[in-house]
């Protein structure tokens, strides 16, 4: 088994490369040597750990049930990385009375038998704070480099999959046992399993209808329904429901088990939105719908499922087939009525209209979807692209400042990031949209992702998505990404969305170009 302290020594390596092709070598390396003397089991743990991915299992494990351990590091390294998967196990699954107390047992007799570096090094692991610049899409990279095979091949194996260490398991276990040709034959062989989540296709933003239907000829207009990603699995074994993050919620989800119980169908993926409806059949707020969907009830309320795509049916994987065959697909096995809407339009004002009809019915905009692209799992592009009336960007808080006059003791003004390749980058800050609920609440969020201060400013986890709302964008020298935010105001906060998934720099610059610069 390998140990851990073979690992840390690597990401601290890593952590102090700034080139990605040296990042990349320095775990190939060690990928290759893991699989050489570890086993397969080191192989995954050692991709998912460097990617910042201590576990797909939930730990419940706080920043103050950490950083509070006080315990003597050990004077010399027996830890390997199955006893840190072992422990990490005991956090996910220990729960009901005294499972605080075992939580701090488990984590008080691994730190117990760990040195200093690797206390450091289990803290970020277990908190998702690893900042070494070894981005999941880094480990891909170094997969395919260990196992001397295309980039692409790997990258669909884990969409695939969801499963970055399995992936790597394959990859180059395969390549130890029979060189690139067997690793290549490995990765193509993945499939989708039925019954474990997928990673969702996402859509890129448009400026208008116009731009996105002139942009691809004939396409699919659909409303954009203002509720909760999901993606329902039914198998022989029964149906399972996950969120866009590949939660699984099943148990809360009992309209949408009824609604694909009765589908005549054995196997099945489809993607859809459940949303809160009212008597009227119009949608309700998000928040509501989102307090519904996460309560912790079994019994829903007022929750309703609709679908948009089909990624398999009975045996056939049908991601790469086009999306007018994936539509006929879904249109044979679903009534209308547990559909979205959706037309097929081949000139913008046709799809200016069905934007208008989503409008009518209090939806939030359209999607405009190319007939001849296929699902794309994990990946955003401009085979599907969102449009709303109200110009919107997803993005992470960096920072939040504490406020003053009526706003004294409560976190107020945010401080808001986007993608930028690994990492964040700052575009600016906003305190409006924000009411006192939303206040309190956010004060007890932030102050539970604090990493450390500076005078009034809380410095944070970037872990909370928020969308915001904006008149527009335009340059700037005052902030780091060259932009800045329009008159931003908070929508709402998105617990459904990973930080992963929040806009690029890319993104935002393109949508002030398509508003020429606000």
């Amino acid at each position: 088994m390998t140990a851990l302290a073979q690992l840390v020594a690597v990401a601290e390596r890593v952590a102090a490369t700034s080139g990605r092709n040296e990042k990349v070598a320095l775990i190939r390396d060690l990928l290759r040597g893991t699989a050489r003397n570890g086993g397969e089991q080191d192989v995954a743990l050692v991709a998912t750990y460097l990617a910042g991915e201590p576990s797909r299992r939930r730990l419940d494990v706080g920043w103050a049930s950490v950083y509070d351990i006080d315990v003597d590091p050990a004077p010399t390294s027996t830890l390997r990385l199955g006893d840190v998967d072992a422990a990490l196990d005991q956090l996910a699954t220990a729960g009901g009375p005294g499972s605080v107390g075992s939580r701090r047992a488990v984590l008080d007799e691994l730190f117990g038998r760990a040195t200093d570096d690797e206390q450091d090094f289990l803290r970020r692991l277990i908190l998702g704070e690893m900042r070494l610049g070894a981005s999941a899409g880094v480990v891909t990279k170094a997969v395919a480099t260990a196992a001397e095979v295309p980039e692409t091949v790997v990258r669909r194996a884990v969409m695939l999959s969801a499963d970055l260490g399995g992936t790597a398991t394959a990859a180059v276990s395969s390549w130890r046992d029979g060189g690139p040709a067997a690793a290549r034959a490995a990765l193509e062989a993945t499939r989708l399993a039925v019954g474990q989540g997928v990673q969702p296709m996402l859509a890129s933003t448009a400026a208008s209808v116009r731009e996105a239907v002139e942009g691809m000829g004939t396409a699919v207009v659909e409303w954009k329904l203002d509720g909760a990603r999901i993606q329902v699995h039914r198998t022989d074994d029964g149906i399972r429901v996950f969120t866009r993050n590949l939660n699984d919620v099943t148990e809360r989800s009992a309209a949408v088990v009824e609604v694909v119980s009765a589908l005549p169908a054995r196997q099945l993926i489809l993607d859809g939105e459940v949303l809160a409806v009212g008597p009227d059949g119009r949608p309700s707020a998000f928040q509501d719908t989102m307090s519904a969907f996460s309560a912790d009830e079994v019994e829903e309320r007022g929750l309703s499922p609709f679908f948009f795509d089909i990624l398999h049916l009975d045996g056939d994987d049908l991601i790469d087939d086009p999306l007018s065959e994936r539509r006929r697909i879904l249109h044979r096995l679903l009534d209308e009525a547990q559909r979205i809407p959706s037309e097929i339009v081949d000139d913008a004002d046709a799809g200016e209209a069905i934007l208008s009809a989503a409008l009518d019915r209090g939806h939030e905009g359209v999607m405009v979807k190319s007939l001849d692209a296929p699902y794309a799992a994990g990946r955003r592009g401009k085979a599907w692209r969102k449009v709303k009336p109200v110009k919107t960007l997803d993005l992470v808080v960096l920072a939040v400042e504490w406020g003053s006059g009526r706003r004294t003791g409560w976190l107020s003004n945010i401080h808001l990031g986007a993608r930028d390749g690994d990492g964040f980058v700052m575009l600016g800050k906003t305190f409006k949209g924000m009411t006192d609920q939303m206040l309190a609440w956010q004060t007890e969020r932030f102050l539970s992702l604090e990493v450390r201060r500076t005078k009034h400013v809380v410095h944070v986890r970037p872990e909370q998505v928020v969308e915001i709302a904006v008149d527009g964008i335009q340059t700037s020298r005052r902030y780091p990404g060259g932009v800045a935010l329009r008159f931003a105001r908070v929508l709402r906060y998105r617990d459904d969305k990973d930080p992963s998934e929040v806009d690029t720099l890319a993104t935002v610059k393109a949508l002030g170009d398509s508003a020429g610069q606000g």
